[in-house]
């Protein structure tokens, strides 16, 4: 008989390889649920994890396919479930493979392109891995990660940062916000920056990408002319996709911001997280 326990062994890899592939928490435990109980009732397994792993990523993929067409009618920008670690030294997730800019390049790529680029480039499986776990040829597998690789050559993080930098990143944004000193904040900002904000027709959000520290003080300063900024109740410094991180407290429900760091100690992005459905899990 199977025991969970055994199931345990292998939940974080399934876990990481799901969410990778769906930019979201909430979809990746339900592959991994129903990885779990195609593998409890399953009868001649002989190596639990090639095997669970299969199954996940052919989830993944159905998945993948079905959300094709809700994404293209998306609401303004997408972005993915944040990914939320307590602010500590050892991170659980490496930061440049759950970053927010990483992931929004994966979806760029075809769902089997994800596939193979996150398994052989990101879970150290080799080419005849791969093909086993795709059902396709070696050759063809080839193909499909040279394709992805292409496409993600600068997708991601360039700089880091320590976690004092952090912290005074974090606090000098919120001090910014709080005195609505426009100054200040574009201070903060590189002249490339851009912010997005994903309210997923749910909440209100920019529509568009935010492109340029100019853009990205208009938008503030008009915010703050028409309704004031957003106040907060509360607020809480974790680590977000691998990014310095805030989780806010705000009158109609929470909200998180990611910030990408730049050159010399800036934030080079900006990633509000408003849609209720994807703070679920907070």
């Amino acid at each position: 008989m199977k025991d969970a326990v055994d199931f345990e062994l292998h939940r974080r890899r399934l876990q990481g390889l799901a969410y990778r592939m769906l930019g979201s928490v909430a979809e990746a435990e339900d592959v991994v649920q129903d990885a779990y109980l195609r593998w409890s009732q399953a009868d001649g397994v002989e190596d639990d994890e090639p095997w669970l792993v299969r199954v996940a990523t052919n989830l993944s993929l159905d998945r993948l396919r079905k959300d094709a067409v809700r994404k293209e009618a998306y609401r303004g920008p997408w972005l993915p479930e944040p990914l939320i670690e307590p602010l500590i030294d050892d991170p659980v997730e490496r930061a440049e493979e759950v970053s927010v800019a990483f992931l929004l390049a994966l979806e760029r790529l075809s769902p089997l392109e994800r596939a193979v680029f996150l398994l052989h480039e990101v879970f150290d499986e080799d080419y005849a891995q791969v093909a086993t776990t795709l059902g396709r040829n070696e050759a063809a597998v080839r193909q499909l990660a040279a394709r992805a690789r292409s496409h993600l050559k600068d997708a991601r993080p360039r700089f880091e940062v320590s976690q004092d930098e952090v912290q005074r990143l974090v606090g000098a944004f919120l001090s910014a916000v709080a005195s609505g000193d426009m100054t200040a904040l574009s201070e903060l900002l590189t002249e490339d920056a851009v912010m997005v904000t994903d309210g997923g027709g749910k909440r209100k959000a920019a529509l568009r990408v935010l492109v340029g520290r100019d853009d990205i003080i208009r938008l503030l300063e008009g915010l703050r002319w028409r309704h004031g900024l957003p106040l907060y109740e509360n607020f809480e410094a974790v680590r977000i996709n691998g990014l310095p991180g805030l989780i806010l407290r705000m009158f109609d429900g929470p909200e998180t911001l990611a910030f990408e760091p730049g050159p010399d100690g800036r934030i080079a992005a900006i990633y509000a997280m408003r849609n209720p459905d994807k703070l679920a899990h907070i």
